[in-house]
Formats: structure tokens, C-alpha cells, sequence
């Protein structure tokens, strides 16, 4: 358990003011909030769990697997007998099939132990990116229960004819907002990296 999910029944009720206060209330014109809603096109609550939902550990155990089945293809590549003294065009046909199927398990930017070792380092960087974006998003929320703004919205039901409470809301929801798309933004290079894993292998 993390900061994130240690926070998330503290912060629950009052996302779920901010995000009624946004959806009955709305925000003045040309308030910071509408462009965050718009990078992330979801309320603060379903924002945070969003990023909730992301799990950095099952993606490190997952690349430890990778990393040990790219172990295992390349000793499996080194291992395979050559022909020894066998020869004539039998032998020759059995090295080149042999080589053809070494080279496809290991050694090339195309084998199944290259392939397995790019897919566990995609895996240690998303996991650690998602580490990283549950913690920014741990702080924004450490940052709207110690700010003004939530000490206005946890007391009697906000009033969403009320401008003042409107701009409690909103300002909450822009600090919360803004962490998650920020996170989700640093996160797209990544996702252009598994273009090349992708491409299906030839034997």
C-alpha cells in the first residue's frame, strides 16, 4: 500500500463534492479547471481512480518473467547441436535450419530473446512511470486536504448557486486535474515504443 491508496478514503468524499459541485455548478468562463477537464476528460474522482487502478508491481514481477524467459530462449539457442561429424547435403541442410532457428530464438534485434528483453525493459519503465504518476497524484491530493478550499467544501453541503463555492470546487479539482494529466502526458512516449514490438517475428 502506497501513499495513493492511503489517501483515497480520506479524499473520497470530498472528490465526490468537488465532482457534483463540477457537474451541477460548472465553473466560471474561461476558469483553468475547463482546460484540465479537457486534457483529461474526466471529473477528478474518476481521474484519481484512474490512476488508482494502475498497478506499478504486477508490471515489475511481469518483466522479471520476461528477463528470465529471454535468459532461457538464448541458452536454449546456444545449446542446439551442430553436426558434428555428419556431412554431405543432409548436414548442411540440418546447420542451416539449425542456425535459422538459433537465429530466431537469440541473437538478432528480431529474436525471441531480444523481443522478451525489450517487452521487460517497456515493462520497468511503465512501472515506474506509474509509480511516479500515483505519487504526483498522492501529492495533489496531500495539497487540496490542506488547502482552503477543502476546509470550505467539507462543511455544510457546498451550494452549487454559490460562487464562492463554486471556486472552491473548482480550484480543487484544477490542482487534482492537472497532476493526472501531467502524469498521463509523460506517459505517451511510452506508449510509442511498443510499435516496434508489434511487428510479428518470421521463422
Amino acid at each position: 500500500m502506497d501513499s495513493l491508496d492511503r489517501l483515497l478514503p480520506l479524499t473520497d468524499a470530498l472528490l465526490r463534492r468537488v465532482d457534483a459541485m463540477l457537474e451541477w455548478g460548472g465553473a466560471p468562463s474561461g476558469h483553468e479547471v475547463w482546460r484540465q477537464i479537457r486534457r483529461v476528460r474526466l471529473l477528478p474522482g474518476d481521474a484519481v481512480q484512474a490512476v488508482a487502478a494502475l498497478r506499478p508491481a504486477e508490471l515489475q514481477e511481469a518483466a522479471q518473467r520476461l528477463r528470465r524467459e529471454s535468459r532461457d530462449y538464448a541458452g536454449i539457442a546456444g545449446s542446439l547441436p551442430g553436426s558434428g561429424s555428419w556431412s554431405g547435403p543432409a548436414a548442411e541442410a540440418y546447420d542451416r535450419t539449425r542456425q535459422r532457428l538459433a537465429n530466431h530464438l537469440s541473437g538478432t534485434d528480431q529474436s525471441l530473446d531480444e523481443r522478451l528483453a525489450a517487452s521487460a525493459t517497456l515493462a520497468e519503465r511503465l512501472a515506474a512511470w506509474m509509480s511516479t504518476a500515483r505519487s504526483a497524484t498522492a501529492a495533489a491530493l496531500v495539497e487540496v486536504l490542506t488547502s482552503v478550499e477543502s476546509v470550505r467544501l467539507s462543511g455544510e453541503e457546498p451550494d452549487p448557486e454559490s460562487l464562492p463555492d463554486t471556486l472552491a470546487a473548482a480550484a480543487a479539482a484544477t490542482v487534482v486535474l492537472r497532476a493526472v494529466a501531467d502524469a498521463y502526458d509523460a506517459g505517451q512516449d511510452l506508449l510509442f515504443e511498443t510499435t516496434k514490438l508489434k511487428r510479428p517475428l518470421t521463422l
